[in-house]
């Protein structure tokens, strides 16, 4: 296991579980359980648990009860292509290695199933579902352990990859830059989907760099020239053209989301964006 996958699962595992088992609340809290019932309130029940407006309507409080669900199915989807191989402070392909880290951790504490896949220009690899902390491991190891450059996003391939192989419905977190067209429509018909955008601030927000040679991460082709004001124009114009159509698609298709930073603490911003 490489010294970075282990720097990520000590962390991730400390945040998810804490000092004491179960000392934190799980990430999917709401998530496995169905409303029954509406009943008076008994003393001793959790305050937290009364319908307010039920209590206002009829003078007197009452409580919803829960009924326990089957166990959820998480699926964490990441896109690793070349573009994921860059950052100003740590590489975005390192945040989404830790992403699918917090998201394993808090389904196996959850008592739920965990498996991920890795998509780029092909399909590599699914896990089984499970809910052993060795799975959350080895999807991370998986992740630090890919090799990123030189592979071109095929966003169709990878929504109809998911389609086809993910059966069962399914709590599905898509982990990409999400720089280029995915549609998401059909999986989000089937599955409950949450997708986490990963970018550095730098992409959103570049400055002149004057002549230099750079290289195309995910075609490995070389660029010589000058990065201006008005190329840096035309490149942030269309990374909003691509933000905007991801943004209207979320909405029309009830998809939730959080964009993350390579400068961010990716659990304190799921907690936020999932609660």
């Amino acid at each position: 296991m490489t010294k970075t996958a282990k720097k990520i699962i000590l962390k991730t595992r400390r945040q998810v579980f804490g000092e004491m088992l179960g000392n934190n609340a799980s990430l999917f809290q709401g998530q496995g359980f169905e409303f029954a019932e509406l009943r008076e309130y008994i003393y001793g029940d959790d305050v937290r648990k009364i319908d307010w407006k039920t209590t206002a309507k009829l003078g007197k409080p009452f409580v919803k009860i829960y009924k326990e669900e089957r166990e959820l199915n998480v699926v964490v989807a990441t896109m690793m292509n070349g573009s994921v191989y860059f950052g100003t402070v740590r590489q975005k392909s390192e945040l989404i290695a830790e992403i699918v880290s917090i998201l394993g951790f808090s389904a196996v504490k959850n008592s739920d199933l965990f498996s991920h896949l890795i998509y780029a220009d092909k399909f590599y690899e699914k896990s089984k579902p499970s809910k052993k902390l060795f799975a959350v491991n080895r999807a991370v190891e998986a992740l630090t352990e890919f090799e990123t450059i030189g592979k071109e996003a095929d966003f169709k391939g990878f929504t109809d990859t998911l389609f086809s192989r993910v059966k069962k419905r399914s709590l599905l977190f898509i982990v990409s830059d999400f720089i280029g067209d995915i549609d998401l429509n059909l999986l989000s018909k089937k599955h409950d989907v949450f997708a986490v955008i990963v970018r550095d601030k730098f992409e959103e927000n570049p400055k002149e760099l004057g002549y230099l040679q750079v290289i195309d991460m995910e075609s490995s082709a070389r660029y010589e020239g000058s990065i201006d004001n008005s190329t840096l124009k035309e490149y942030t114009k269309a990374l909003h053209r691509n933000d905007e159509k991801l943004y209207r698609d979320f909405k029309k298709n009830g998809i939730r989301f959080a964009k993350i930073y390579t400068d961010e603490e990716p659990y304190l911003k799921l907690i936020k964006q999932m609660r």
